[in-house]
């Protein structure tokens, strides 16, 4: 059913573009700018949303064999990804059970265990204790109270979805409201991690504004992807997570009979998974996205984006060649224009130059995200599976 939906999305779009026309919001959108800049409303939202919510960790594309492990510190909490003897990906607290010792830094890698730093206890790749030093001497413990504390994980669409309270009973597909489903067309599970960096970028919120916008291509990028593109956008929303397109970008799909159409032009555009996520499709170089991974930083007006390069197949030489001249063109176009200009954004809204921002009409993504990051603030935790099942 989801081609399906797909293909009526596609001939909503060309129908839209026959009439010079899009589909637009019901009204203006008015945020408060202190959402932005208050230090006390950044840690609610780290609280409310980063920690309690699902997030996309990694592709699976970053830990393809048994073995593989990431390290990482979403929204300062340490975890630990790992692929089990079984293949089943394992999310963890990167704390040992002794003293609360990380086993690794922040990074990737391959092993059999987990030592700790500190005193040696030894972990293996499901989380269990298997081995504590000078264990005659230690003392009685039932070992399985002290095995790695294990967080929710939902490997889905070659994503890896995780939730840093392990105590958490949101149930991952229930959030992810079908989007799943659509997700999956990509095949990610089989594609390849070509490349990978991260880079520093405004407040959360300001960088993730703009990946719900294609009113600004024709002006901020000019110069690089936008100045042949129109600013006119079309949103589907699936619960909290949007996918953003435009009219024109069908039209290729004129002349072929409907069961025809290719599966990469019906996926075009950018998916985003609410609150961090934003997979930006390709052609060139071989089929290939960008997966923008964004997450709050230190302090309010920061924060940091991993951008993994994902293709389809393992890239030929020449392909190679175009895919690193396509990465780093991505990179200008969000590092210094997008995040440039965020930045620029932040410190106006800090100074009190604003009391608000505006969302317009056509600015309906962006609309969509702010009313969920409200409802979900607001939502308190034995509600949030009842707030995604409406």
């Amino acid at each position: 059913m989801s081609r399906d939906a797909l293909v009526d999305i596609a001939k909503e779009n060309m129908a839209l573009y026959d009439a010079q026309d899009v589909i637009l919001a019901d009204d203006l959108m008015k945020i408060p700018a202190d959402i932005y800049t208050s230090s006390e409303r950044f840690e609610e939202e780290k609280d409310r949303i980063f920690k309690r919510m699902p997030l996309v960790l990694a592709p699976t594309a970053e830990l393809p064999n048994k073995g593989d492990y990431k390290a990482m510190k979403p929204a300062g909490v340490p975890i630990l990804l790992t692929r089990g003897d079984d293949g089943v990906v394992r999310a963890f607290m990167n704390a040992c059970g002794h003293r609360g010792a990380q086993f690794a830094d922040v990074g990737t890698g391959n092993t059999k265990r987990f030592t700790c730093p500190y005193h040696g206890w030894t972990y293996n790749r499901q989380g269990e204790l298997v081995g504590i030093a000078s264990k005659e001497r230690f003392g009685e413990i039932d070992e399985d109270c002290y095995a790695l504390a294990e967080l929710p994980v939902l490997e889905k669409a070659g994503l890896i979805f995780g939730i840093l309270d392990p105590k958490s009973d949101l149930d991952i597909e229930t959030f992810l409201s079908g989007y799943e489903d659509f997700l999956a067309h990509f095949g990610f599970e089989n594609w390849t991690l070509f490349e990978s960096r991260t880079i520093e970028g405004p407040n959360w919120k300001v960088a993730y504004d703009g990946y719900l916008d294609y009113y600004h291509l024709p002006v901020l990028h000019k110069n690089t992807i936008g100045g042949a593109m129109s600013p006119n956008a079309t949103y589907y929303s699936f619960g909290p997570h949007t996918h953003v397109t435009a009219p024109e970008r069908f039209e290729p799909l004129r002349g072929l009979e409907e069961k025809d159409w290719p599966m990469e032009t019906l996926l075009i555009g950018v998916w985003t998974i609410f609150p961090h996520i934003s997979i930006a499709s390709f052609q060139g170089g071989g089929r290939s996205v960008m997966l923008s991974q964004l997450f709050p930083g230190d302090e309010v007006g920061t924060s940091y984006t991993t951008q993994y390069y994902l293709m389809e197949n393992a890239p030929s030489d020449e392909q190679r060649a175009e895919a690193h001249e396509q990465f780093d063109l991505l990179e200008t176009v969000v590092l210094d224009e997008d995040y440039w200009c965020g930045k620029q954004v932040q410190e106006a809204l800090a100074s009190g130059a604003r009391d608000h921002v505006l969302f317009g009409r056509n600015e309906g993504g962006g609309q969509v995200f702010h009313g969920w990051v409200q409802k979900i603030v607001e939502t308190e935790d034995d509600k949030l599976n009842e707030l995604f099942e409406g």
